[in-house]
């Protein structure tokens, strides 16, 4: 009889343990997190520092720190926990109505005060016990998109940041410019002149986040100088009003822009190339009939958005 596999030998549970003490970084934090005797989570963290021929966790003076392979196993951990969870959720059958799934979400303020928004008002009619985590994306968590979204539900965004996953287009969208309603510099359009030489207030300015439309501005030869950079759409505005700054802003987040006051619309002095925005998944999830039923739920919602209706009190 051959030998058993390295995994079948091993004691899942400790996971549980593992988790909480990369968490915690102190054997009574996390055994008052699991409930356990601290004598219970000492013995488990032996087994773990048999098993991985490491200490884990390391004394420094009168506190506790992660060895250095304690620290690249953060992730992974939380992954695959969150993977075995997912695993014993699945039901043979599903009813929505009857469902008490949390569904969980990367993206940015502007995905979730849209579609967002009307995703969690369907659910919220048809299956009441349905909840939805909305998580805010970070350029590490985009750029390592395959294997985030194995852990969580989607990622609500524009295509031009991921590939080679699964997808579903949800809505289309463009860009206008925003100025401060004090701004009588600029009237109701912006010239190539006045982008060149007015101060930006940008969103994810980096190599690998970035908007279509700020590139675009780069493309069409302007270097915008760059006052501040802020990693959200629905703060731009603050840094705005009461300034002569300019910022970019898309079309179906606008009227909740506008609404919080100091700022008002322009028009742009170019054809912005639009957006199209989608929800990604992991290949994994794609047979999942829960899953099946919430991407069919982000479709419809992206129709009412579409159409802006999303803002429709």
């Amino acid at each position: 009889m051959p030998d058993p596999s390295p995994l079948s030998r091993l004691d899942l549970n400790l996971l549980v343990s593992l988790d909480a003490l990369l968490t915690e970084r102190s054997v009574t934090r996390a055994a008052e997190r699991l409930h356990l005797s601290q004598p219970a989570l000492s013995a488990s963290l032996s087994r773990l520092r048999l098993h991985f021929n490491d200490p884990i966790l390391a004394r420094r003076g009168n506190a506790y720190e992660l060895t250095p392979l304690a620290l690249r196993l953060i992730d992974h951990t939380s992954t695959t926990l969150e993977s075995a969870r997912r695993v014993f959720e699945s039901q043979a059958t599903w009813a929505p109505t009857e469902s008490v799934r949390e569904f969980s979400i990367y993206g940015s303020d502007y995905g979730f005060v849209t579609i967002g928004k009307v995703v969690s008002e369907l659910a919220a009619d048809r299956a009441p016990g349905v909840r939805f985590r909305f998580m805010l994306h970070n350029p590490t968590i985009v750029e390592d998109a395959a294997n985030r979204l194995r852990a969580v539900d989607g990622m609500v965004i524009p295509h031009g940041h991921v590939t080679d996953l699964p997808f579903a287009d949800l809505w289309h969208d463009n860009w206008t410019a925003i100025v401060a309603e004090s701004n009588d510099q600029i009237g109701d359009e912006l010239t190539m002149a006045e982008m060149d030489s007015m101060p930006w207030v940008m969103t994810f300015q980096s190599r690998s986040a970035y908007t279509s439309a700020a590139r675009q501005v780069q493309q069409l030869g302007v270097e915008p100088t760059i006052a501040v950079v802020v990693e959200s759409f629905l703060s731009m505005p603050h840094f705005i009003a009461g300034t002569n700054r300019v910022g970019l802003i898309q079309s179906a987040l606008a009227p909740l822009v506008l609404k919080s006051g100091g700022v008002r619309a322009v028009a742009l002095p170019f054809e912005a190339t639009p957006l199209v925005n989608a929800l990604w998944w992991h290949p994994a999830h794609s047979t999942d009939p829960e899953h099946a039923w919430m991407r069919a739920l982000f479709v419809e919602a992206g129709r009412i958005v579409e159409q802006g209706a999303h803002h429709a009190e």
